[in-house]
């Protein structure tokens, strides 16, 4: 009796020290460098809660900070950054922000790409066309303002139904008058080599996105063969208003990034 008692104590040691072993094999094999980018109309700030739970998780998290100024300096930007990490890395954008890590995601330490509501070019394409395929209630608005040096901004008065409709009034308020204004040509330019062509991808879909057609963003993903999580109910700025299943997908990439 006392024999069949150790031996099952043993047999149950046993395999909570494999469970053990197999989570830490895992966790020691994960990538643990994140590159975040952010969309147009944004900054870096916007990735804050998203970036408190990845380090929290043991991740090393970098912020890109696109000027806007042109598509050019915002991949210049972002390869900047890019080439200060150690190792391999997760490469993840917003909006906007996805043709950037396409562009820049050729770069060799780059594992994985993660598309948050974002927008994913092929070569020879950019996001202006491309979103006519399905267009976003935002493309159909009087949101979108222009200055007189063809920059472009969301109208402060529009900013929270168009972009960010599930966070408060008062943070969508500020994120209003923060916004970095784009350069209108950012939306033209065109990809030449597509990242997500050559790498594996994930894709988060924002399910009451009213900035890219939800469904644009569900195209992208099966043109790509990208990993699709979908969140329902969520707006354009699903990186802001739903930080755990965002920080969620970044680490499922970043446990299976090559």
């Amino acid at each position: 009796m006392l024999r069949s008692f150790v031996m099952a104590l043993l047999l149950l040691t046993c395999g909570a020290l494999s469970a053990q072993n197999l989570l830490a094999q895992k966790q020691e094999h994960r990538i643990r460098n994140i590159v975040l980018v952010h969309g147009a109309w944004a900054d870096g700030s916007g990735w804050k809660s998203v970036y408190d739970i990845l380090v929290k998780d043991g991740y090393n998290v970098s912020i890109v900070q696109e000027p806007e100024t042109s598509f050019q300096e915002d991949v210049a930007a972002t390869k900047r950054v890019l080439a200060q990490q150690d190792g391999p890395c997760i490469l993840v954008g917003h909006s906007y922000g996805g043709a950037v890590i396409t562009e820049a995601g050729t770069n060799p330490l780059v594992a994985g790409l993660v598309y948050i509501a974002a927008h994913m070019p092929d070569a020879g394409e950019n996001e202006a066309d491309d979103g006519k395929r399905f267009p976003s209630d935002l493309s159909k608005s009087t949101a979108i303002k222009k200055t007189a040096d063809g920059f472009t901004y969301l109208d402060p008065a529009q900013f929270h139904e168009y972009f960010a409709a599930d966070l408060s009034a008062e943070q969508a308020a500020f994120m209003a008058r923060s916004q970095v204004f784009n350069l209108a040509d950012n939306f033209k330019a065109v990809i030449t080599t597509p990242a997500w062509r050559s790498k594996p991808s994930w894709m988060l879909v924002a399910g009451s996105d009213r900035a890219i057609h939800p469904d644009l963003e569900r195209w992208y993903a099966k043109r790509a063969n990208s990993h699709k999580v979908e969140v329902s109910g969520a707006s354009h700025a699903v990186y802001v208003s739903r930080p755990k299943e965002v920080a969620a997908l970044i680490e499922e990439a970043a446990s299976h990034g090559r």
